[in-house]
């Protein structure tokens, strides 16, 4: 069609068309998913769909910044034995992760780009993908991150919203999102509030960011498989969701164009030149 603008999709690139358009300054994104259990209210494929939706929005974004961002496709399965009870929960074990995100991190080595930015959409993968960065920067010489959909924690409201900072699975912010970019696989007559209330007063042993973890199933803590508030979720306010991930993700983008592991290191434009002129990874 006259005037479609040039794909970002490097899967719908011909071979020799990849090796040309891409250059030692290229960042390439690799988002990553699942399809798992999301309760009654939810897709299998709510992980998947927003990795793999925002991440498009997020590349599209960025080149129109000024960014020189290319995605590859998503991977629909990831680490989600925490669900292992749910039927239609799909999984791999870390080592078959592992072994495919690193072998990934060879393939995108072979190409001319130098970056390798891994963009995630399910909390399973995170603690396997932490280590992958460190594998893969090892072996290919990649400059290597990891970063996701951004969604900022939901706030209670008075005789409303009532996630008490437990708003990780199912909850207020994934259900407006998912329901924003796919309407048609969300039902909102089914969400509920499935809160561990008995848990919230703990200090140090918490979710996220708390100073002790703890291993977890999702049925654990009710039968849902469900933590969080969905009671108020509204493609009006997935909407809002959506902007603040797009917009953080390109300002994200853009610090990693601009990121140097040392101050006095060549900036990575300059880095990019010495590879092409044959110069040492």
């Amino acid at each position: 069609m006259t005037g479609t603008p040039p794909t970002r999709e490097l899967a719908h690139l011909p071979g020799p068309a990849l090796a040309s358009a891409l250059s030692s300054g290229s960042i390439v994104v690799l988002p990553i998913g699942a399809i798992e259990h999301h309760g009654p209210h939810l897709p299998l494929s709510t992980d998947w769909l927003m990795a793999d939706l925002v991440s498009t929005d997020v590349v599209a974004a960025a080149v129109e910044a000024g960014l020189d961002v290319w995605r590859l496709p998503a991977i629909a399965y990831g680490k989600s034995d925490e669900h292992f009870w749910a039927p239609g929960t799909m999984w791999v074990s870390w080592e078959t992760l592992m072994r495919e995100v690193v072998e990934l991190g060879d393939a995108v080595a072979a190409t001319p780009a130098r970056t390798l930015v891994i963009y995630n959409g399910h909390g399973g993968n995170l603690a396997l993908l932490q280590v992958a960065l460190r594998e893969i920067r090892k072996r290919t010489g990649l400059r290597t991150f990891l970063m996701g959909v951004s969604i900022k924690a939901a706030v209670d409201e008075p005789g409303g919203l009532d996630e008490r900072g437990f708003g990780i699975h199912g909850g207020h912010e994934e259900t407006s999102l998912v329901a924003y970019l796919r309407p048609d696989l969300v039902d909102l007559s089914k969400a509920d509030r499935w809160v561990p209330d008995h848990l919230a007063d703990l200090e140090l042993v918490r979710f996220n960011g708390g100073p002790v973890q703890f291993g977890w199933l999702s049925n654990d803590f009710d039968d849902a498989g469900v933590i969080g508030d969905a009671r108020f979720a509204s493609a009006e306010h997935g909407a809002v969701v959506h902007e603040r991930a797009v917009a953080h993700g390109v300002a994200a983008l853009g610090e990693i164009a601009r990121f140097r592991h040392r101050p006095d290191g060549p900036a990575p434009i300059e880095a990019a030149l010495l590879d092409d002129a044959g110069g040492a990874r």
